[in-house]
């Protein structure tokens, strides 16, 4: 496909056909909002995953990572899922976008990135993109997101969320405010390129004070209760969270624990336009999520 471009930052593919985004984790939490957003703005976007999407994409099949990227000018970076050692793999699959012609990359990380701890490939992967010179990158670190609360990822039994806090504080986002934040940097790679942008709600919480909004919103006995932090993560590698994931685990509720969660920023807006989704407004626009709420059975 003939190209316009002169540079990593230029924003269009070709005189006739409209910019096309690779979407990782196109059906995951950010990446179909994000599919959704972009295909309104006017830019392609081309959904990839293991299954359920445009294209399929497997990070340890290569074999699907060439046809994903044909034509794609622009990236959407989910890295693997429940692991903590992937920058090697994440190198291998950059090298072949930019030879396919992919000049901007939108990367999904994590809220304190760089105090992530040894082993964990979050940094590495930031510094990467960052060392390359045929491409440019918009690096998106996300604070805990609200949906959390909804998917499963901190299950609801008997009315109870369980997870070890502290009493610390997190700025909980939502991840719809994430995915048009990236819309924003895939839409003009060249007005966000080499910016880190730091997402969160505008409101610190407790997971009490979550606890007491869902139960407002709900109308139902939603409640918080604290654990010990090694007892949580023995029971998340019982029920099949691989176990190298374990120091993942301990450094995200490590940090609301100690009080380093994170704290408001005003990236959204800044981003946006419009302020960043407040928990409340979240839990009522997914009031139906909390609604239909059946104990289990004792």
């Amino acid at each position: 496909m003939d190209r316009l471009a002169t540079g990593p930052d230029h924003g269009v593919m070709n005189n006739e056909s409209p910019p096309l985004a690779l979407v990782l984790g196109g059906t995951g939490r950010t990446g179909s909002l994000l599919a959704d957003r972009l295909a309104r703005r006017g830019v392609t976007p081309r959904t990839a995953a293991r299954s359920g999407a445009a294209v399929r994409f497997d990070w340890d099949d290569p074999a699907t990572h060439r046809g994903a990227l044909a034509g794609v000018d622009r990236l959407y970076l989910v890295t693997p899922t429940l692991r903590v050692r992937y920058a090697a793999q994440v190198a291998a699959f950059l090298d072949l976008a930019e030879s396919e012609g992919v000049r901007h990359v939108s990367y999904l990380s994590v809220h304190h990135a760089e105090q992530a701890p040894a082993g964990v490939d979050i940094a590495a992967v930031e510094a990467d993109l960052a060392s390359r010179h045929g491409l440019t990158h918009t690096v998106l670190r996300a604070a805990w997101v609200m949906q959390n609360f909804v998917d499963g990822h901190i299950p609801l039994v008997d009315g109870v969320f369980t997870v070890p806090s502290g009493g610390g504080r997190e700025a909980f986002v939502d991840a719809a405010d994430i995915a048009a934040v990236a819309a924003e940097t895939l839409l003009d790679p060249a007005g966000h390129a080499g910016a880190v942008y730091s997402l969160t709600g505008p409101q610190a919480l407790t997971f009490d004070e979550a606890a007491d909004t869902l139960a407002s919103v709900s109308g139902q006995a939603v409640a918080y209760r604290d654990i010990d932090q090694e007892t949580w993560i023995s029971g998340a590698l019982a029920a099949g969270v691989p176990a190298e994931y374990a120091v993942m685990l301990r450094w995200l509720t490590g940090s609301v624990i100690t009080g380093h969660g994170a704290t408001p920023t005003p990236d959204i807006e800044k981003v946006t336009g419009r302020p960043a989704t407040t928990f409340r407004a979240f839990a009522e626009r997914d009031a139906h999520a909390w609604t239909t709420i059946t104990p289990e059975p004792k």
